[in-house]
């Protein structure tokens, strides 16, 4: 196995280790015996723990962005935004949902190191982002004009990712059915009209 192949390996059973066991309880040794290799060659190929976990978050927060930024600049009504916005977020849980794990795990007191300072810039990002597209179907009447669009925001933001918790890549549902079913009930509610 060529190094760059053998590393994003090393990469993914970190990241599972990570999202297991979280990451000040993980050390090098756990990774490396996850990987069936000794402490030692694993330096071979980082140089510490830290810099494994930022490979994964700041891997994941890149394919994230570059998603989120295409949808964002595609010119899309605030509904079309927003549906888009959900369908890229469970696809990124799909590719990515060990780091999106250690994300929901370690984001707020990773934020507070300087090392780690692009996850506060990340997750500001991300609201502007979210926000802005709420405020602007508000506007265009596209949304209900008496939505509390903060409170709108952190329901959406938290049902999206929490999904992590529970879906498996493989299984029953793609991320898109699974988007699909999600926008129904966020956009149409589950209750039968005139019921």
């Amino acid at each position: 196995m060529s190094p760059p192949e053998r590393r994003e390996e090393l990469l993914a059973i970190a990241a599972q280790v990570f999202a297991a066991q979280g990451y000040n309880a993980t050390t090098v040794r756990k990774i490396a015996d996850a990987a069936g290799m000794l402490a030692g060659s694993l330096y071979y190929h980082f140089d510490s723990k830290e810099s494994m976990l930022d490979e994964i978050l700041s891997g994941f927060l890149d394919e994230l962005w570059a998603r989120y930024d295409a949808v964002l600049s595609a010119g899309l009504g605030p509904r079309e935004t927003l549906e888009a916005l959900v369908t890229e977020s469970f696809r990124e849980i799909d590719r990515h949902l060990d780091a999106v794990a250690i994300y929901q795990k370690e984001a707020k007191h990773l934020g507070a190191q300087p090392h780690f300072a692009y996850l506060v810039e990340s997750q500001q990002k991300f609201e502007k982002a979210w926000l802005g597209t709420l405020e602007r179907g508000v506007s265009a009447k596209v949304f209900r004009a008496d939505l509390d669009v903060r409170l709108t925001y952190r329901f959406v933001r938290d049902t999206v990712w929490v999904a992590a918790s529970w879906y498996r890549p493989g299984g029953r549902h793609s991320p898109e059915e699974i988007a699909r079913q999600y926008l129904s009930m966020v956009l149409e509610g589950i209750a039968l009209r005139g019921s």
